[in-house]
């Protein structure tokens, strides 16, 4: 199978690591090519199958902090969601930076949960700022905002239940217990 990690058709590149993820067959070295491959398919592929390996290495953490910067979107957005879901404090302050200034919207959005389920007080004035970003932003803010406390949570909270935007304020609903 690992040959097939070398293969020239980056589709081949592709389904090999998903299988390989699967069985947990590739080692950080085979990730790392990955992550660095010249496809973003393939860099996209690793790394959202690395969000779902139960634990990363040192290494393989610094590289996807690393992604979250890539300039194909998808694979920036790909890193972010891998970073939240194994809780990655060591990429906070780039994930504040993308939530706040990104252009894509996507990558904003899924920064903003990624911060929200890593927790860090760092990111709580950023992730109140997202509150004025697009409906999608703001409807991830206000559910990121649960794993945060204080006056300014607080305020921010029942300011989105005025939102123009019907899950916003939805959200916001559930979270001030008025649903």
């Amino acid at each position: 199978m690992e040959p097939l990690l070398r293969d020239t058709d980056s589709r081949t590149r592709v389904l090999a690591l998903r299988v390989g993820a699967v069985h947990q067959w590739w080692t950080d070295e085979q990730w790392l090519d990955a992550l660095r491959d010249e496809h973003e398919d393939v860099r996209r592929e690793a790394a959202w199958s690395l969000a779902r390996v139960n634990a990363l290495s040192l290494v393989l953490t610094a590289e996807l902090v690393i992604a979250i910067r890539d300039a194909d979107a998808l694979v920036a957005d790909a890193a972010i969601f891998a970073c939240g879901e194994h809780e990655e404090r060591g990429a906070v302050e780039t994930l504040i930076e993308v939530a706040a200034q990104h252009e894509d919207a996507r990558c904003r959005e899924s920064a903003v949960a990624a911060l929200g389920a890593i927790g860090d007080d760092r990111a709580q004035n950023v992730i109140i700022a997202a509150l004025g970003d697009k409906p999608p932003v703001r409807r991830r803010a206000v559910v990121a905002l649960s794993n945060f406390e204080g006056p300014a949570v607080e305020a921010a909270l029942e300011g989105a239940l005025e939102d123009r935007d019907w899950q916003v304020r939805a959200a916001a609903e559930q979270l001030n217990g008025l649903d």
